[in-house]
C-alpha cells in the first residue's frame, strides 16, 4: 500500500509548479526575450543599458578600477609630489611624454579613470534598484503554495499517522515559526520559507560598494593635507600660511579648515640602549596644549604614532622628530645679529642631521660692510671618537655640532625660491683659518667658534627638539569604513546563508489514515536542506507518530527518512 497519493495532473503542469517555486527563490530581474534588440537607436540604447547593469559588467568594471589604480601607486603623481614627477620626466623624457598623454601622472583625476568610476557607479545602481524592488515585493508576499507532487523536490519524506490532518498542520505551522520560517496555511499544506538574510546581505554588499565609491570621491574632492615642523616652545595655527607644505582636493576651500591651534610643550623620545633592537624608539610622544577656535579653552594632550590629536574633522599626526641647535651669532662688535633654534633634518635612524644657518640681515664685517652669513651644519646627537661621520645613537648623549662658515650673498633677494635646508654657495666665500684652509669647527653645547679677522662669532647655546606634524582633513572616511564593514558582512551573509523553502502536506488517504508529506527546496544544491528537513521531520513525527500499514505489524513502523534524490524518493513512494 502506498504512503503517498498519486495525482492525475500532467507532468507538464507539475513542472510549471516546480519551476515557479524555484524561480521565486531568486530576486534577479527576469531576463527578457533572448532575441537581439532592434537596430534602432532606442533598441541599441536598451541593449547597452542591459549590458551595463548586468552583474558581470559590474564585476568587470570593478576589476578595471582596481587595475587602473595600480599606476597611481607605482608612478609619481603630480598631486602628491610634483618634484618627483619633474625628476622622472627629466630622467625619462620619452616615457614621461607617453605617461603625460595617458594621464598616468594624475591617474585619479584622469578622464579614463573617471569614466570607469562613473560607469561602475551607474552599473551598481542599475543592478540594485530593480533587484531591491523585486525583493521588497517578495517580502510583502507569502511563500508560494505547495507543488502537487512533492516527491519531485530535492529533499522529501513521508509517513502515515493516525493524527488528524488539521492537528498535523497546526503542529507543523508552530514548529516552522519557532524555527524562524515565514509560514502560513495554504489549502491542505503549510508553506514556509527561510534565508531572506541571504538576499539582504547581497543587496547590502552592493549598496556598501556605492557608499564606498561616494565616500572615496567625496574625500578626494574635499580633502586637505599639510605638514608643519614645530620646535619645542613654538606653536601652530591651522591657517594656510602656517603650513610648510599643503595640498588639497579640487573642491576644498580654505574656509573648510577647522579653526584650532596648539603649542609643542615638549617632545619625549627614549630608545632601546642595547641588543639587536638598539636605537628603536620605546617612547615617542609630543606633549601639546591646544585650543579650538579663537577663544577656546586650552587643553593638554599627548600625540603619539597612531594616536593623533582629533579636533573636529581634523587629525594631527606625529610623523617625524629631530634636533634644533639654539645658535647665537654676533658681529665683530659683539652685537647679536641672530639668535634662534635651527631645525636640522635627520639623515639616518640615529638622527645624524644636516642643515643650514642663514643670517640675512644686520651683520657687518670687520670693515663695516653689510654681508650675509651662511653656516653649513652637521649634527651628531651621540658623537663617538673615531666616528666623525655619523651618530651612534639617536638620543642626546654626546652632542657635537660641526660648522663650516661662509660670507657674501646668499641669493635670497634674487627672486628664485630656495630651500631653508640648503646653502647656495654661488656668491659666497669661505672663511679661512691662519693656515689658509677652510675654517670649520666641532662645537659642544656652550662652545663658541670665532670668525677670523674679528668678523664675529657663533655660539652653540643648547639643543632643542622638534616634531613634524601632519594635519589631515578627510571627509567621508567614516562612511568609507562603515561601507567596508557592511560589504564584508553582506558578502559573508550572501555566501553562507541559504535561501530554502519547506512544505508540509497532511491529508486523509484512501483508507482514512492521514498521510504526511514533507519536502524542501533550496536556491542552490546543499546538504543543509535534507539535513534540516530531516530534523524538522523528526520533531514533527514525535508529535504525529507513524501508523502501521494494513499489511504490517505495529513493530515494523519506522520514523521517516529524508532522501536527497528526488527520483529515488519518487520511485520508492510509488512502490510502497
Amino acid at each position: 500500500m502506498s504512503n503517498t497519493t498519486t495525482d492525475a495532473t500532467p507532468d507538464r503542469a507539475e513542472d510549471r509548479d516546480l519551476g515557479a517555486a524555484g524561480s521565486q527563490l531568486s530576486t534577479a530581474p527576469v531576463e527578457g526575450s533572448p532575441n537581439l534588440p532592434s537596430l534602432s537607436v532606442i533598441g541599441w540604447l536598451r541593449w547597452f543599458w542591459r549590458q551595463l547593469t548586468s552583474m558581470r559588467v559590474a564585476l568587470l568594471l570593478l576589476l578595471l578600477l582596481a587595475l587602473g589604480a595600480i599606476p597611481g601607486s607605482l608612478i609619481p603623481q603630480s598631486g602628491v609630489d610634483a618634484t618627483k614627477v619633474a625628476d622622472f620626466r627629466e630622467k625619462n623624457p620619452t616615457l614621461g611624454d607617453i605617461y603625460d598623454k595617458l594621464g598616468l601622472f594624475h591617474v585619479y583625476s584622469s578622464v579614463w579613470f573617471s569614466a570607469i568610476y562613473i560607469l561602475l557607479f551607474i552599473s551598481l545602481i542599475g543592478c540594485i534598484v530593480p533587484r531591491t524592488w523585486q525583493f521588497v515585493g517578495q517580502l510583502r508576499s507569502r511563500p508560494p503554495r505547495a507543488p502537487k507532487r512533492l516527491t519531485r523536490l530535492p529533499a522529501y519524506t513521508t509517513w502515515r499517522t493516525e493524527t488528524e490532518p488539521e492537528q498535523v498542520r497546526e503542529a507543523a505551522l508552530a514548529l516552522l515559526k519557532k524555527r524562524r520560517f515565514r509560514a502560513h496555511l495554504t489549502g491542505d499544506a503549510v508553506a514556509a520559507e527561510k534565508g531572506y538574510l541571504r538576499e539582504i546581505g547581497n543587496l547590502a554588499f552592493h549598496i556598501a560598494l556605492i557608499v564606498m565609491l561616494v565616500a572615496f570621491a567625496w574625500g578626494q574632492l574635499f580633502k586637505s593635507e599639510g605638514n608643519k615642523l614645530v620646535v619645542e616652545g613654538d606653536g601652530f595655527s591651522n591657517t594656510l600660511i602656517s603650513y610648510d607644505d599643503f595640498k588639497s582636493g579640487n573642491l576644498f576651500s580654505t574656509d573648510d579648515l577647522v579653526p584650532f591651534s596648539f603649542n609643542l610643550n615638549k617632545f619625549t623620545g627614549t630608545y632601546e640602549a642595547s641588543g639587536p633592537s638598539k636605537g628603536t624608539p620605546r617612547i615617542y610622544q609630543a606633549a601639546v596644549t591646544y585650543s579650538e577656535g579663537a577663544y577656546g579653552k586650552e587643553k593638554k594632550d599627548l600625540i603619539k604614532p597612531n594616536y593623533p590629536l582629533e579636533v573636529g574633522d581634523s587629525k594631527v599626526y606625529l610623523t617625524a622628530h629631530g634636533y634644533a641647535p639654539l645658535m647665537t651669532v654676533r658681529d665683530g662688535k659683539g652685537k647679536v645679529v641672530y639668535s634662534d633654534a635651527v631645525p636640522l633634518l635627520p639623515l639616518d635612524s640615529n638622527v645624524t642631521s644636516s642643515g643650514v644657518i642663514k643670517v640675512l640681515d644686520g651683520y657687518k664685517n670687520a670693515k663695516g660692510v653689510s654681508e650675509q652669513l651662511g653656516f653649513q651644519a652637521f649634527f651628531l646627537p651621540t658623537y663617538t671618537k673615531g666616528n666623525e661621520a655619523a651618530s651612534t645613537f639617536p638620543a642626546l648623549r654626546n652632542p657635537v655640532l660641526n660648522l663650516t662658515p661662509y660670507h657674501g650673498d646668499l641669493g635670497v633677494n634674487s627672486g628664485i625660491p630656495q630651500s631653508v635646508y640648503q646653502l647656495d654657495k654661488t656668491h659666497m666665500k669661505q672663511f679661512k683659518d691662519s693656515k689658509g684652509e677652510q675654517l670649520r669647527s666641532n662645537l659642544k653645547p656652550g662652545e663658541t667658534m670665532k670668525l677670523p679677522n674679528g668678523a664675529g662669532s657663533i655660539t652653540y647655546e643648547a639643543t632643542k627638539e622638534w616634531a613634524n606634524f601632519q594635519v589631515t582633513q578627510q571627509p567621508g572616511s567614516g562612511w568609507a569604513l562603515g561601507g567596508a564593514l557592511t560589504a564584508i558582512f553582506g558578502l559573508a551573509a550572501s555566501l553562507f546563508i541559504q535561501r530554502r523553502r519547506v512544505w508540509v502536506r497532511a491529508a486523509k488517504g484512501a483508507d482514512g489514515v492521514t498521510v504526511v508529506e514533507m519536502a524542501g527546496l533550496g536556491r542552490s544544491e546543499s546538504a543543509k536542506v535534507p539535513e534540516e528537513l530531516g530534523d524538522l521531520a523528526g520533531i514533527l513525527y514525535d508529535r504525529a507518530p507513524g501508523a502501521p500499514d494494513p499489511d504490517d505489524s505495529p513493530a515494523e513502523t519506522a520514523e521517516p527518512s529524508v532522501s536527497p534524490d528526488p527520483v529515488a524518493t519518487a520511485e520508492g513512494a510509488e512502490t510502497q
